[in-house]
């Protein structure tokens, strides 16, 4: 994905970065670039284009309308950026996601189909443990859309990688709230799943 057209120099101040393992850069530090060098902006989409593109998948029944509202999220990100810098690029980037989402959801007025989502399967899968992992997958997802909207949402934003501080952020909500959501859709998964393969343990 390439940059925005045009010159665009590079922002003054520095924004605050959290640690990262020596040498890698962190989210931060290539946000606080990207509006104006490309390859920064190609590292950040190379590390949460695979995590968006799976949220999307969570909330789309289309796999075609999560791939266009992933390219729309990271247009929308560049956009951000020559705006304004990020301290906290993860849960921003969600943020983004969430509101796109939301918007093609309304536009469409599609049903949610988290049972025709995809995972992002490992390379080094083999294809016995790829389709157990679909299967796998496919129940889990199953029972996600059979959760409280509000329920749903967190265990997405979870599954794509997200901790507690970054949903709180995410969905604007207190950490009460998220804290009480997920351990209630936990415990509804826990039950969903139970009664679906009673001969399983969960």
């Amino acid at each position: 994905m390439s940059a925005a057209r045009g010159a665009v120099h590079p922002p003054t101040g520095s924004a605050q970065v959290e640690s990262v393992s020596p040498g890698v850069e962190s989210d931060e530090a290539l946000a606080a670039r990207a509006a104006w060098d490309a390859e920064a902006f190609a590292e950040l989409y190379r590390r949460y284009h695979a995590p968006i593109r799976r949220y999307c998948g969570f909330r789309l029944a289309d796999r075609s309308a999560a791939e266009d509202v992933t390219s729309e999220i990271f247009i929308k990100a560049l956009e951000g950026l020559h705006r304004a810098s990020v301290t906290r690029v993860r849960p921003w980037l969600f943020t983004i996601a969430h509101h796109q989402v939301a918007d093609r959801y309304r536009r469409q007025r599609d049903e949610v189909g988290l049972d025709q989502a995809a995972l992002v399967p490992s390379d080094d899968a083999s294809p016995e443990e790829l389709a157990v992992a679909r299967s796998e997958a496919a129940a889990l997802l199953g029972a996600i859309a059979r959760l409280r909207p509000d329920q749903a949402r967190v265990v997405e934003l979870r599954l794509s990688g997200l901790d507690g501080p970054e949903i709180r952020q995410v969905l604007n909500r207190s950490r009460s709230w998220v804290d009480t959501t997920q351990y209630r859709a936990l415990i509804r998964l826990r039950d969903l799943m139970r009664a679906d393969h009673p001969a399983e343990a969960i």
